[in-house]
């Protein structure tokens, strides 16, 4: 099974957190962290910059990283590191998903998440 890595950003303001819906492929509608792919060479904190750049035109500084989910997908093997993020400036445009929105740890059961996402929210109420 082929394994894919890529970051994901978990951007907190005022206690609630940034989530996207994904407007395009098999998993369109669900929802996720922004992020994708590392490409070669490009340390993850690199690749989440240019990755949030790329789909929101919006500019973060990378902050820790809360977790690296494993998470076995019917077709490939997902490796991806979560790291706590914040926005630089208040524009976001969407430019891959379908919708966005600021969570709070009350409503972050009211979107349908992606399968490897499920466990971060999880962790994300304690934080």
């Amino acid at each position: 099974m082929k394994t894919i890595e890529v970051v994901a950003a978990i951007i907190v303001r005022d206690g609630k957190v940034f989530a996207t819906k994904r407007g395009y492929g098999k998993w369109q509608g669900w929802w996720e962290f922004p992020g994708g792919k590392i490409e070669a060479g490009e340390s993850p904190e690199d690749a989440l910059v240019r990755e949030i750049r790329e789909e929101l035109d919006a500019e973060i500084a990378v902050g820790d990283l809360v977790e690296t989910v494993e998470w076995d997908y019917p077709d490939f093997h997902l490796t991806m590191h979560c790291f706590l993020c914040s926005l630089l400036s208040e524009f976001v445009h969407l430019n891959e998903h379908e919708a966005a929105a600021w969570l709070t740890p009350e409503t972050l059961d009211s979107v349908r998440w992606l399968p490897a996402d499920e466990g971060l929210v999880e962790k994300l109420r304690s934080l």
